[in-house]
Order: C-alpha cells, then sequence, then structure tokens
C-alpha cells in the first residue's frame, strides 16, 4: 500500500485559499455595520480604518502568493485580488464598497504610491541612466510617442462622446513601462548581463522619466481646462522645463547635498536615522515637485535616483542595513493597499455596457504594438529586436499609477477618465503584465537557439 502523501495538492491550496478570502470577505461584511449604530456610543474612526486595512493586507498577499506559484509577478496577484474584492456586490456581497472610497484608505494608497515610486529610483542610479548609451534612449523615446500616439487614435475612434481631454490622457496612460516586472524575468532567466537586457532596463528607466514628464504636461492641459483656460505652447512648453528642470535640477543638487546630509545624520546615536532622514528626503521632493505644480510621485522618484550606497556608507559601517531593506517593511504594507484600492475601484460590470470590452481589448493590442515598435530604434546590430519590444510591454504599477490619476483630475467637476475607461484601462494593463513573463522567456529562448545554431 503506498504511503500516503501529507503534500497538500494545487487544487487543494487553491481550494483553502479561495475559502479563505471568502471567509475574510464575510468577516469584513459582518463587521461592515458600524457596531455603534446605538445613539450616544462611541467608537474610535481608527478601528473600521485599521478593519478595512486587515481585510486589504490578506486578500493582496493571498493573491500575490497564487500569482507567484503560477510564475506570474505578485503585483498582478494583488490587483486581481482587489478586483475579486471590488465587485464581490455581484455575486451578492456587500459591505465591500466603501473601502475603494474611504478617504483614510485612500490616503495610505497615495502613501503607498511614493514608496513604491522611490523604491523604482533606488534600484536605478544617475550613473546608469547616464550609461545606457544612445539605443536604450531611442527605444525609451519610441516606446512613449508610438503607443501614446497609437492609444490617442484608439480613444478618439471607440470613445468619440469623450473630451479631447480624454482621449489624450487615455493615448498617456499607455506610454509606461514597468521596469520591474521585466527586470524580474531577466533574473529569473539569469540574463541581465546580456546586451538585449541591459538595452531594456535602461530603456525602462528613461521611459518613466519621460513618462512623467508627460503625465506632467497632461495634467497642465487638464487643470488649465478646468480653471477655463487653455495651454498655449509656450504654456507647455514651460511645462515640459519644469518638470524636466525639477527632475535634473533634484538630481543636481540632491546628489550634492545628499552625501553631505547623511554624513551629518550618522553622527546621530538614535535608532532608524537612515531610515527616518530618507523618508524625510523622499518626502521633502515630493512636496516640492506638487509645490510646483508636478505630480508628488516625480519628486519621489527623483529622491530614490538620487539617493545612492556611497551617500549613506557610514550608516553601513557601523553595522546597519541597507537602505533598500529598510524600506522592504514600509513598502510591504503600503503598496499592496495601492494595487488593492486599484483593482477595487474596477467595474466588471462596466464591461457590459457597450463598446468598453471593444476599448480594453483594442487598448491592449495597441499597447503590445506600440511597444514592438521599440525594437526598430536599436542601432546595435546582432540585437534580438523581438525581446527588447517584448520586455518593454509590461504597464504593470505605472500604468495603474497613470491610470489613478485620470479618476482625481477633473474638469468642471467631472472626472476625465469615467468608471468604464478606467476598467478598460486596468484590463490592459492586467493583460500587458500578464503575458510578458511567459512571451519573453520563449523569445530569449528562441534567440539563444539561433545564436547557437
Amino acid at each position: 500500500m503506498p504511503p500516503i502523501s501529507m503534500t497538500r495538492s494545487p487544487g487543494r491550496r487553491l481550494a483553502r485559499a479561495a475559502w479563505l478570502a471568502c471567509a475574510t470577505a464575510l468577516v469584513f461584511e459582518l463587521c461592515a455595520a458600524p457596531a455603534h449604530a446605538s445613539e450616544g456610543v462611541h467608537s474610535d474612526p481608527v478601528s473600521q480604518v485599521a478593519l478595512m486595512l486587515a481585510v486589504l493586507l490578506i486578500a493582496a498577499k493571498i493573491g500575490g502568493d497564487l500569482a507567484t506559484r503560477v510564475g506570474q509577478p505578485a503585483v498582478l496577484g494583488e490587483l486581481l485580488a482587489g478586483v475579486l474584492l471590488g465587485n464581490l456586490d455581484l455575486l451578492g456581497f456587500g459591505g465591500l464598497e466603501a473601502i475603494a472610497t474611504d478617504p483614510m484608505i485612500d490616503m495610505v494608497a497615495r502613501l503607498g504610491v511614493i514608496i513604491l515610486l522611490f523604491e523604482v529610483g533606488l534600484e536605478s542610479t544617475v550613473n546608469q541612466m547616464l550609461k545606457v548609451g544612445l539605443s536604450a534612449f531611442l527605444v525609451a523615446v519610441v516606446g512613449v510617442v508610438v503607443p501614446s500616439l497609437l492609444g490617442w487614435l484608439a480613444a478618439r475612434w471607440l470613445v468619440p462622446d469623450a473630451s479631447p481631454y480624454a482621449h489624450v490622457f487615455v493615448g498617456a496612460t499607455l506610454c509606461a513601462t514597468s521596469v520591474g516586472i521585466t527586470a524580474r524575468v531577466f533574473q529569473d532567466l539569469n540574463v541581465s548581463s546580456t546586451t538585449e537586457a541591459r538595452i531594456v532596463l535602461g530603456a525602462a528607466v528613461i521611459d518613466d522619466v519621460l513618462g512623467l514628464v508627460v503625465l506632467a504636461v497632461v495634467a497642465g492641459v487638464i487643470a488649465a481646462a478646468d480653471r477655463g483656460t487653455t495651454l498655449s505652447f509656450l504654456d507647455i512648453f514651460v511645462t515640459i522645463a519644469k518638470a524636466a528642470g525639477f527632475l535634473f535640477g533634484a538630481l543636481a543638487i540632491g546628489s550634492r547635498i545628499a552625501p553631505h546630509l547623511f554624513r551629518l545624520a550618522s553622527r546621530l546615536k538614535a535608532r532608524g536615522v537612515l531610515l527616518a532622514v530618507s523618508l524625510a528626503f523622499c518626502f521633502l521632493l515630493s512636496w516640492a515637485a506638487g509645490a510646483i505644480g508636478l505630480a508628488p510621485i516625480v519628486g519621489a522618484f527623483a529622491a530614490g535616483l538620487v539617493l545612492e550606497h556611497v551617500h549613506y556608507r557610514d550608516f553601513a559601517d557601523r553595522g546597519e542595513h541597507e537602505l533598500e531593506e529598510l524600506i522592504r517593511p514600509i513598502s510591504a504594507f503600503l503598496v499592496p493597499v495601492f494595487f488593492m484600492v486599484m483593482g477595487m475601484r474596477t467595474d466588471l460590470s462596466a464591461f457590459v455596457q457597450p463598446g468598453v470590452l471593444g476599448l480594453a481589448v483594442t487598448l491592449t493590442v495597441v499597447a503590445i504594438v506600440g511597444k514592438q515598435a521599440c525594437g526598430l530604434a536599436v542601432v546595435e546590430r546582432g540585437i534580438d529586436r523581438l525581446s527588447v519590444g517584448i520586455g518593454m510591454v509590461p504597464r504593470g504599477e505605472v500604468g495603474l499609477i497613470f491610470a489613478n490619476l485620470g479618476l482625481s483630475l477633473k474638469i468642471a467637476g467631472k472626472a476625465i477618465v469615467d468608471s468604464a475607461t478606467y476598467s478598460a484601462i486596468v484590463a490592459m494593463v492586467v493583460v500587458t503584465t500578464l503575458i510578458t513573463p511567459p512571451a519573453l522567456r520563449l523569445s530569449l529562448k528562441r534567440a539563444k537557439r539561433t545564436a547557437t545554431g
């Protein structure tokens, strides 16, 4: 008689995870009705926020675990978990709708975006950006211009009744590339040192910078329209110069100030000085970006780019952890909240509306085709251009940041992006994030066989 295996099958693990997710949702539904319904009973408002955060974090980790088990990035699982919780009312469960619109949860999610862009900046350095070469720069430029143009045309064609600003914004959401997802695939395949990988990762970093500049311009145009004015070409040039000037100014000035700042901070004997000073630096640049009319995430990204290991090596000499390690627990708390909230704001019922599904499919196709044009911009010979184009496809967290901004930018009190268009954009982000890892693996293996054969 064969021994009884004590290992749970993947099907049982999936069923158990699904049961836990439903149980969590049920607990929240039971608790969603305020326990202080009786008059005169006082309840601390933070208790309800704590419950919401508990539900979001548990669901995010379950979703992330399931995605990782099937070879997908955890961020995709977190996003899909949010979509599930946000649409449980379609299955007869209620009480979760308040999470997506709760102002305190929204603020936590916004902090998560700042920390996320700070982390993305920390993963790269100014020197890396300067050394990526001509191909990476051209790939990034093409990867911003072509998808944005195609997205604008698609929006004009499929959503003709929307404002011209909505068409431009939809196009802008297609320009970004998620450097984290592509980098993870290169690491898993042990090809991070190849020329294709260096071009894609370098281009993705520049792509993020250009995308933030585009975001600043589009947001400026929409803000002017909300005031009843228009931006002239001079105003647009000033907006671009402001965004570029802030980025390069922050990098230049910050690179000079950061070493002195952290050298002084290293003299403090209190615990957690490196983390506190780094976050303060990030928040200060985020505030500065907002003060001149840019998105705070621009400042957070610049802060991450500025800070390098050499700036805080005095802390390492006394045995403290690397800054990336110190940020990771905070990121593990705040960033999943952002992805969960973004998912919960996706209305699946919107896809039954005429044209929404078609818009989602078209945007996905345009997003993929637009990035394939990147491969044509590679100037070196012997490079697998298909792999370069596929590596630039995933929109991931950056695309969600853009999409979320469309819900907050308003003209005459109306969001520039409605729920249906937002849901179509999220679908595009999910699909491009989902298909990139297996497609890139196949393309790189094909290129390797071709090179060796």
